[in-house]
């Protein structure tokens, strides 16, 4: 009898987390809302003269101006205030109480049933990383144990689909690429951005969508939940 032979486990599994690892738009709807209340009540002057949407194009306009803030969008959230607050004299040093209270706000997300059971089915098995472009705090949304190394865009100030992120998760690791699987929702940043770095990548496609196909990227698979992902990894490798 003659038995394909399989890779063997990779080494690391990282990865994305808005959206891979919880929905994040609901969220931030939400936490814009929490902030505006909270404007409305500490900044009035604020609120009178602006909208949550009128904020939002403030910020459009601004990073349309100073594209770094791509990099980091609670600064560029954080320079939108400060902007709105100099626009209106209201008191400059209220800016920072008002980011406290959009981040609780922001890291109040709800995984997907399926993480925290496929987190803890992976435990043992690989190193678990995340590498993100986002805000998202593990340890405030109380996920942080599951992760042996987190690596963020606005702290390491290069952002995917830059190789040099996803080097630097796998360093955090100790890892190489070769030895690493990345998996995200977003099939340029995640799945193209891991694969040009030297990773293989899933894609996390919660919706069946088919949007791959027209995009020409070619994920290395693509899984609907992590039970889909766990099934995947026995496959391949034993």
């Amino acid at each position: 009898m003659t038995t394909t032979p399989r890779c063997p486990w990779p080494r690391a599994v990282l990865f994305d987390l808005d959206d891979t690892l919880w929905p994040i738009a609901p969220v931030i709807l939400q936490a814009e809302q929490i902030l505006f209340a909270w404007l409305a009540e500490n900044a009035p002057r604020v609120a009178e003269r602006f909208t949550i949407d009128s904020l939002r194009q403030a910020r459009l306009e601004l990073l349309a101006r100073r594209p770094e803030f791509q990099l980091d969008l609670g600064a560029l959230r954080r320079a939108g205030l400060e902007a709105a607050f100099e626009q209106v004299g209201e008191d400059l040093s209220k800016v920072e109480l008002a980011m406290t209270e959009f981040f609780a706000a922001r890291n109040a997300v709800v995984p997907y049933d399926d993480v925290l059971p496929g987190l803890l089915r992976l435990k043992g098995k690989v190193l678990i990383g995340s590498v993100t472009n986002g805000n998202a705090d593990l340890q405030t949304i109380g996920l942080a144990h599951h992760f042996e190394a987190s690596v963020a865009a606005p702290r390491f100030g290069r952002a995917k689909p830059d190789p040099a992120i996803f080097h630097a998760g796998c360093a955090a690791l100790g890892v190489a690429p070769s030895d690493a699987v990345y998996v995200g929702d977003d099939l340029i940043l995640d799945v193209q951005g891991a694969q040009r770095a030297g990773l293989r990548a899933v894609w996390m496609n919660r919706t069946a969508s088919r949007r791959h196909l027209e995009e020409g990227v070619q994920p290395d698979a693509i899984v609907a939940d992590f039970d889909e992902l766990l099934a995947w990894l026995r496959q391949e490798h034993g």
